[in-house]
């Protein structure tokens, strides 16, 4: 596959993801509120209308800083889809060390997560981005133990090999710890339900409590955006990723993706939003004793 092809797929791929995201976001808010229907063309109609909303901004805010933090979160989940193989050596970012990159991404939305809450100097917001912070630095512990838990099988930090490892047993079944914890990172990467602290509306919005017109529609495309590239790397780490009978790869991969991201937005609207301590205290008693033991039992394997 070339590398014009493979890129025009990712944009396709992302495009539709975050589409599709919307819809089921829509569809389960609307679900659980009591009100059926909603059209598929809601998700549109709702970013033309911010978009065509005049601009509000606060006194003396960081402009350059608020424009970067959009920007930035939206890149990273470009970034994470663009290091996801499509297929067997085809991914847009194709290095020997993909899983490292993805885990600097990681981090990095902390930094951006901050940023966009101090920039627009205010107070609710500010108050989210040390919030998130507080619980964000933490969880991505548990991504570092479970992905080289599940880079161990393949003896590589390539994510093409990570895949390839999985011909046989996907990593679901072999480390079966470690897929749930991921996903609770992604809950948190994607600031939704019980770990989102940035936004939340116990804060009116938290770092997005001054947002409007196109900075608003931007940051919640960026937030679609690293929705669909984490569920792709959860699909690929954990499902196989493009492995499967019969359809083509990338097919597979969709499917899986799609797959993630349902639990994800399920998630988000069912689970309830713990005090920051207590969440703390489940992370670092519970969730992290827990990652270290999935890191612990696949080690343990791969040495038998």
């Amino acid at each position: 596959m070339s590398v014009a092809l493979t890129l025009m797929i990712m944009l396709v791929f992302m495009t539709a993801g975050m589409l599709i995201a919307s819809v089921l976001d829509t569809f389960f808010y609307r679900w659980l509120a009591g009100r059926a229907g909603g059209s598929l063309l809601t998700p549109l109609y709702a970013a033309a209308a911010e978009v065509s909303r005049q601009r509000i901004s606060t006194e003396a805010p960081d402009r350059m800083n608020w424009f970067l933090s959009i920007s930035g979160f939206l890149t990273l989940g470009a970034i994470g889809l663009a290091v996801v193989p499509l297929g067997p050596e085809s991914a847009v970012i194709g290095l020997e060390t993909s899983v490292v990159l993805w885990g600097a991404c990681e981090s990095l939305v902390v930094v951006l997560v901050f940023l966009h809450g101090w920039s627009p100097n205010s107070p609710l917001a500010l108050i989210g981005a040390y919030r998130y912070v507080a619980i964000g630095l933490p969880i991505m512990l548990l991504s570092m133990f479970v992905l080289i838990a599940a880079a161990l099988p393949a003896e590589s930090l390539d994510l093409r090999a990570i895949v390839t490892s999985q011909e046989d047993l996907w990593n679901v079944i072999r480390q079966p710890l470690g897929l749930p914890l991921f996903i609770l990172l992604g809950l948190s990467l994607t600031l939704r339900g019980p770990l989102d602290y940035a936004d939340s509306a116990d804060l009116a919005g938290g770092t997005s409590i001054e947002d409007s017109g196109a900075n608003r529609a931007g940051w919640q495309v960026a937030r679609m955006s690293m929705l669909v590239g984490f569920s792709a790397v959860a699909a690929s780490a954990f499902l196989g990723g493009y492995l499967g009978p019969v359809l083509p790869g990338v097919v597979w991969l969709a499917f899986k993706t799609l797959t993630i991201m349902i639990v994800i937005i399920a998630l988000s609207h069912l689970l309830a939003r713990m005090p920051v301590a207590r969440m703390l205290g489940l992370i670092w008693k519970v969730l992290l004793p827990i990652a270290f033991l999935d890191l612990l039992l696949a080690g343990l394997v791969a040495l038998a």
